[in-house]
């Protein structure tokens, strides 16, 4: 079975979006590089570093099944009706939206909690990963001890405010193993294991 994992682009100072929730400077990086990346589902193409595209390459590929939150969701406006990865997403929220209706989607919104939604995304996901995204449901999921994986894309900026990637995590110590470093054009890419006791 693969690993469940999340990551985001982050600031210096820890934030992974403004109080509004825009991303603004923190997604230049996917459009700063002299490589094309067209993403799986083929509806976008970045210009990334070489190293970049490389990693999302392989981030993608071995890539099954999202879990994502409510506000990230509509703050995404439900991509239109589908992903830029092109995998089943399992949105956890309260309540289904009533207007929500696109043939074929690949959405499954989850009520009862995000426990449930990273099981149903691990068992469509089979041996690929799980990507977890929206900073409350990530910060939900490691708190519950269901991450295996973290990545931050960190960008060289200070937003001085905003929505931090870790918060509200509790006072007990999470610890971690870097397992890679790589330099990208505007991004450093880091890739952390979250060590468990056996």
């Amino acid at each position: 079975m693969g690993k469940v994992g999340t990551g985001f682009s982050t600031s210096l100072d820890g934030f992974i979006a403004d109080p509004e929730g825009n991303v603004g400077q923190l997604f230049d990086w996917y459009f700063s590089g002299d490589t094309e990346y067209g993403t799986p589902g083929g509806r976008m193409t970045l210009k990334v570093s070489s190293a970049s595209a490389e990693l999302l390459r392989e981030s993608h590929g071995t890539t099954g099944a999202l879990v994502v939150g409510r506000r990230h969701f509509d703050q995404a406006c439900g991509w239109s009706g589908r992903h830029p990865m092109d995998v089943p997403v399992f949105v956890v929220t309260h309540a289904v939206p009533e207007e929500w209706v696109y043939e074929g989607s690949l959405f499954t919104f989850v009520t009862d909690g995000v426990e449930s939604a990273v099981e149903q995304a691990k068992s469509i996901a089979g041996d690929k990963d799980v990507g977890v995204g929206g900073a409350d449901v990530a910060q939900q999921a490691i708190k519950a001890g269901l991450v295996d994986t973290i990545g931050v894309e960190l960008v060289p900026v200070l937003l001085g405010d905003g929505i931090r990637f870790f918060d509200n995590l509790g006072s007990e110590l999470i610890d971690l193993e870097c397992t890679r470093v790589i330099e990208g054009s505007g991004v450093t890419h880091l890739r952390f294991r979250l060590v468990k006791e056996d």
